[in-house]
């Protein structure tokens, strides 16, 4: 199974990403997850585009498409969804009918250095996420006083590493029980 997991900060060493990284480390056996690094390359969404998609739109697509599900590490800026990570899901959302989020299967954790970790961000994001047609696991993990849980960079808080592997695991489920559900369709 393959999880395609993309990191709301552009910032290359955020916790975002440090979050990504752990759940590579923690995933189930057979389940490679692949970090995206394509989301600062992005455009500004723009429906004049659509007729000639850029390449690292057609790129963030095909990813997603090839993925059996998406993993979406989102800090908060501004109690809300980065910029960056909102105009992908406006690329990944278009054009409606072949949507590459369309039923895709995704998890979100946010995480934020208040204690209150970006509740309302993943909210927000969830929310943009099922609109898009995508299958959002209804599942909140916000993590909140991120500072402290990272030691060198890595996720070092052993409760939150087990929330996040739990995280990881339902989303594998859920997945799982889409790709059921496309063979019996079949």
């Amino acid at each position: 199974m393959r999880v395609l997991a993309i990191p709301g900060s552009l910032r290359h060493g955020s916790y975002s990403r440090g979050l990504l990284r752990a759940a590579q480390e923690l995933a189930p056996y057979g389940v490679e997850v692949e970090i995206y690094d394509g989301l600062a390359e992005l455009p500004i969404y723009n429906e004049d585009l659509e007729s000639a998609v850029p390449t690292p739109v057609e790129d963030l697509r095909t990813r997603i498409s090839a993925a059996d599900a998406l993993l979406i590490a989102t800090p908060e800026y501004n109690a809300s969804i980065p910029g960056g990570l909102k105009n992908a899901v406006d690329w990944a959302s278009r054009p409606r009918e072949s949507a590459s989020l369309a039923g895709k299967p995704v998890a979100v954790v946010s995480s934020s250095p208040s204690p209150f970790g970006g509740t309302w961000a993943g909210e927000q994001l969830r929310r943009s996420l099922a609109i898009a047609g995508a299958r959002v696991l209804d599942r909140e993990l916000a993590i909140g006083k991120v500072v402290e849980l990272f030691d060198g960079g890595e996720l070092a808080d052993e409760a939150t590493r087990r929330e996040l592997a739990e995280l990881v695991d339902d989303l594998v489920e859920l997945a799982s029980e889409a790709q059921a559900a496309e063979a019996l369709a079949a």
